[in-house]
Formats: structure tokens, C-alpha cells, sequence
């Protein structure tokens, strides 16, 4: 349980981490953007003014271009111009006349701003682009984002969590880390033990295996003596034969054995007294032989004393002695009764005995071992409760922020519209535009639309983000996608200019000077295209310059200032008509 502790720390600290270091970087791309802002607003203010210098040097060119032609014309040369040989009024140059050389240096310094002010832009559009992607990595819901991180965001500056509370996260999700770490040291050694303990209790199994397979040979080996012991019973019924009972079969043998248990001694009393006679006879030749008699009787003939005599006779009767006693014990029923039994075994019960021995000393140390492990299962048991009680907290705080994480995503149940954080955001912003838009709409359509924004779900898409146009005529609220071309073309216009005037505002008084529009007025009536121009009159009296690109033959009556491109086998080349000749072309 550490080790997935300790590795979901990991995964809560390292998108923290990167959080934070998107967040370092958001605030100095925050930087970074406003001083590029600023050197684009300077290098525009300076492509405007060299754009006028170099029209103001071109109109002026333009004014004297008689005088340049003449300077060019020879006596009797045709003119460029008439073709005429005869010149007889030549302009004559002014004092604010220009030479084409002017111009093109005029031009080349405008092209050289005009080049900064591109670059200008696209390092703008870069450093944007890059803020926009550290903001959306600061702002990325991980599985360490806490409630009130998340809380934070949104509600002050609308860029993300701060560098400081990002930093604090992070010095809190190190500080987690080490403490699992130290958990999982902890539980590391408490599942070894366990593993000892089960490996033990293998052990202990395979021997509990092994003695029931003895149990069970030894099972089959009492059978087989149990039918050993039957046989036996058969074979001690034949022999019991006539006698009626064993007592009395046994008081006939008793009687049996004890008339030839006589008879034995008395044999063996005369074998031995046989072999006492014929040792002392050997022992009675041998000391004649060695006291230097041939024989015994010559030794016999030799008289001996008394004392002698006494002597002999003593060990005689001492040897009787010895002999009435040991026949007098083998008389006894007891001794008779053993001398009829089988051979004892001492070897087998000794080993017998030792086996069970080791066997008991085998049963004490396990069942010293079994209190061993429970006594160990016990106390890891109440460190692990409380282990799972320390950590009831963290997992409680972790389902919290998980349940704001998935709410802030549009993927939480609670969030019936699935809306992002960043939809609902955007959606305010979007209210405004559609507000903005919709002064230009009505005055375009005669006060029949209306733009509203929707928070209604279309399709698979999440909701926050939708346009509906209110129809006067019909009192409906409907989808944009059902407007016609025409519609569409004027209802885009107003978003343009909607947008255009929300960003003037935005941007802290920054106006938007110029717009241009791009065809889409072929698909216009005559009504409904004077409208749309008075509306871009309107801008134009607010000092706005909007340009128009279009092949609308009636444009052409209704634009006082025009540039006119004219094509010819040699290219193309623009034209500039105004005033009067513009409308009447």
C-alpha cells in the first residue's frame, strides 16, 4: 500500500512541477508580449508615416509627370504621349516637383517599415502564441491540484494560479512525497516479514503432508498386523486343541514343562557333574604328571593328609551348592513363563523411543514459530489500521479537488451544460460582441435580427459557445447556420465590427483604424447593400479607413475613392481614381 501511495505522489508533484514552471514562464512571456505590443505600435505608427511620405512623394510625382516627360522630349522626336513630332508648349517643372528616383527611395523606406512592422507582428503572434500555450499548461487540472489553487485562477486576473501559490503547491506535494516515501521504507519491511512468515507456513504444510503419508503407511502397515494377529488366533486354536481352554492347555504344558525342566537339570546336573569328573581327572593327571607321577594312580597311591582331604571336599560341596540354587531358580513358574517368550528387540524400541523424541521436539518448535507469527500478523495488522486512518484525510482532500477538476472540465455530472471553465469565461465575452454586433445587425436588416448568444449543447459538441439570431418578423430564435448567403455575409460583418469595438475597449482605448472586407457583397440586394454601406460610412465618419475588395460593378458608384486594378499583355497596374471620376466610372 506504500509503494502505491509513494507513486501516486509522484504523479501529483511531477504536473505540479511543470505547472509551475509554465507559470514562470506565462509571467515572463506576460512581459515579453507588452514590450513586443510596444514595438509593434511604433513600428505601425512608422510604416503609416513612411506609407504617407511615400503617397505624398508618388502624388506629387504623379502632379508633375508632364514636366518629367517633357524634360525627355527632342526636337523633332515624336512625344510619348500624342506621338506628336511638334512640341509646342512643354510643361515646365515646379518647385515641389519629385524625381522617380525619390519615389523608389520614398518606397524602399516604406517597404523596409512596412518589412518591421511584419516581423513585428509575428513575434507578437509568436510570444502569444507561446503565453497562450504556458497559460493552458499553468491552468492544466492534474491529480495534485488543490481547491484552492483551482479557486484562484479564474476570479482575479483571469491568467492562471500565480507563481507563489503554484510554488506553495508544490512545497506541499514534496512534502506528501517524503512522508510516503517514509511510509513505504516502513511497509517494505513489514511485507518481508510476511513473507517470511508465509514461507515458514509452506514449510509447515509440506511437513503436515509428509506425516499423514506416514499416518497412512503406517495405516496399511496395522492392517497388515491386524490380519498377521488373525492368523495367529487360527494357529493358536489348533494348537489349543482337546484342552478346552488355554488355562488348562496351559496347566498341562506348565506340568509338561516342569517334568522336563527336571528332567533338563537333571541332565544337565549330570553332564555337568560328568564334565566336573573329567576336568578333575584331567586336572588329577596333569598335577600327577607335574608333581612326577606317570598316572594318577600312582599319584592315588600316595596317601594324603587330612587337611587335604577337607579341602576337596569343601569345593565339592560348594560346587552342589551352586548347582541346587540354579536349578531351583529355573524351577520357578516365572522364569519358565519368560524362558517361553520371543526374544526381546532392544535396538527397535530405542529407536522407537528416539523417534518420538524428535517428533515432540519437532511439534514444540512449531507451535513456537505459529505463536511467533501471529503475535508479528497482530501488530502489522494495527500498524496497517492506522496507517489507513492517517491516510483517510489525504484520500478525501484528493476526491475533492478531483470533483472541482472534473466540474472545471465539463466532465463532471454536476455539470449539466459540460461546460469549460474557459467556455463560461469566453461566454461572458461573447454576450458582449453579440451585444456590440447587434447595433450594425439591425440597422443592416432593418431591425429584423437580433444576435444572442447560446449556452445550449448542439450535437456531440460541449455547450458556451453558440450564436442564435432573433428573427422580428417571426418572433423565433434560431441557429445562424439558417440564415441565407446574403444574411450570413452582413450578420458576419457586424460580429467583425462587434469584435473590433469589444477589443477597442479591451485594449484601454487602442482603436482599430482600418478594416478591410473581402468580396461577399455580390450576394446582397440593392437594399440591403445600401444599407450595409451607410453602416460603413458610419465608420468612416468616426475617422475609420475600410477598405473594400470586390468585383460589384455598383460598388463602383457608390465608393468616392477607388484603386483600380487594371490588367494588359504587358501586367497588371493599379490605378487610383477619386472623387468625381471614381463614381463616375
Amino acid at each position: 500500500h506504500g509503494h502505491r501511495h509513494l507513486g501516486h505522489g509522484h504523479r501529483r508533484l511531477d504536473p505540479a512541477r511543470r505547472r509551475l514552471a509554465a507559470a514562470r514562464r506565462r509571467d515572463e512571456l506576460t512581459r515579453e508580449l507588452a514590450a513586443a505590443r510596444d514595438r509593434l505600435t511604433t513600428a505601425r505608427e512608422r510604416r503609416n508615416e513612411a506609407h504617407e511620405s511615400w503617397l505624398d512623394v508618388k502624388s506629387r510625382r504623379l502632379r508633375g509627370i508632364a514636366a518629367e516627360l517633357a524634360a525627355a522630349l527632342e526636337p523633332g522626336a515624336p512625344c510619348q504621349v500624342c506621338g506628336s513630332a511638334a512640341h509646342p508648349a512643354p510643361a515646365r517643372t515646379t518647385a515641389d516637383h519629385v524625381d522617380r528616383a525619390a519615389e523608389d527611395a520614398a518606397y524602399a523606406v516604406y517597404t523596409r517599415a512596412d518589412e518591421a512592422r511584419t516581423a513585428a507582428e509575428t513575434a507578437v503572434a509568436g510570444t502569444e502564441r507561446a503565453l497562450e500555450a504556458a497559460a493552458g499548461e499553468a491552468l492544466a487540472t492534474d491529480p495534485g491540484a488543490d481547491a484552492e489553487t483551482g479557486a484562484g485562477t479564474g476570479a482575479g486576473t483571469g491568467a492562471g494560479p500565480s507563481v507563489a501559490e503554484l510554488a506553495h503547491r508544490v512545497e506541499e506535494l514534496t512534502r506528501e512525497h517524503a512522508e510516503a516515501h517514509a511510509l513505504a521504507a516502513r511497509t517494505h519491511a513489514a511485507r518481508e516479514a510476511l513473507d517470511r512468515a508465509e514461507r515458514e507456513y509452506e514449510e509447515r504444510l509440506a511437513a503436515q503432508r509428509e506425516a499423514e503419508r506416514r499416518v497412512a503407511g503406517r495405516t496399511s502397515r496395522r492392517e497388515a498386523l491386524d490380519q498377521e494377529h488373525g492368523l495367529l488366533e487360527a494357529e493358536l486354536d489348533r494348537t489349543r486343541g482337546e484342552s478346552g481352554s488355554i488355562a488348562a492347555y496351559a496347566t498341562v504344558l506348565e506340568r509338561r514343562i516342569a517334568l522336563l525342566t527336571g528332567a533338563v537339570e537333571t541332565v544337565r546336573a549330570a553332564e555337568q557333574t560328568a564334565r566336573a569328573l573329567k576336568q578333575a581327572d584331567d586336572r588329577l593327571a596333569d598335577a600327577a604328571f607335574r608333581n612326577g607321577f606317570d598316572t594318577p594312580a600312582e599319584a592315588a597311591a600316595a596317601l594324603l593328609d587330612e587337611t587335604a582331604r577337607r579341602g576337596l571336599q569343601q569345593r565339592v560341596d560348594a560346587w552342589d551348592a551352586e548347582a541346587a540354587a540354579v536349578a531351583d531358580r529355573l524351577a520357578e513358574p516365572a522364569t519358565a513363563a519368560a524362558a517361553g517368550l520371543p526374544p526381546a528387540d532392544p535396538r527397535t524400541a530405542g529407536t522407537a523411543h528416539a523417534a518420538a523424541e524428535r517428533a515432540l521436539r519437532e511439534a514444540a518448535a512449531a507451535l513456537s514459530a505459529v505463536r511467533e507469527r501471529s503475535t508479528e500478523l497482530a501488530r502489522l495488522s494495527r500498524q496497517a489500521d492506522t496507517e489507513a486512518r492517517r491516510l483517510g484525510p489525504l484520500r478525501e482532500e484528493y476526491e475533492r479537488v478531483a470533483g472541482l477538476a472534473a466540474l472545471t472540465a465539463g466532465t463532471s455530472a454536476d455539470n449539466e451544460r459540460k461546460m469549460r471553465l474557459e467556455s463560461y469565461v469566453l461566454a461572458a465575452r461573447l454576450e458582449q460582441v453579440a451585444a456590440a454586433a447587434t447595433a450594425r445587425l439591425q440597422r443592416m436588416s432593418s431591425g429584423r435580427y437580433t444576435l444572442v448568444h447560446s449556452d445550449a449543447r448542439s450535437g456531440g459538441r460541449r455547450a458556451g459557445l453558440g450564436l442564435h439570431v432573433v428573427d422580428a418578423w417571426t418572433g423565433n430564435e434560431r441557429d445562424t447556420a439558417t440564415l441565407s448567403g446574403g444574411e450570413t455575409f452582413f450578420a458576419s460583418l457586424a460580429l467583425a465590427l462587434g469584435l473590433a469595438d469589444v477589443v477597442t475597449d479591451e485594449a484601454g482605448g487602442v482603436r482599430l483604424d482600418t478594416l478591410f472586407i473581402d468580396e461577399g457583397f455580390g450576394s446582397l440586394d440593392d437594399q440591403t447593400l445600401d444599407e450595409v454601406l451607410d453602416v460603413l460610412d458610419s465608420l468612416r465618419e468616426r475617422d475609420r479607413s475600410v477598405g473594400i475588395v470586390s468585383h460589384v460593378g455598383d460598388l463602383r458608384r457608390r465608393i468616392p475613392a477607388q484603386l483600380e486594378v487594371v490588367k494588359d499583355r504587358h501586367g497588371s497596374a493599379v490605378r487610383l481614381r477619386t472623387g468625381g471620376e471614381a463614381l463616375s466610372g
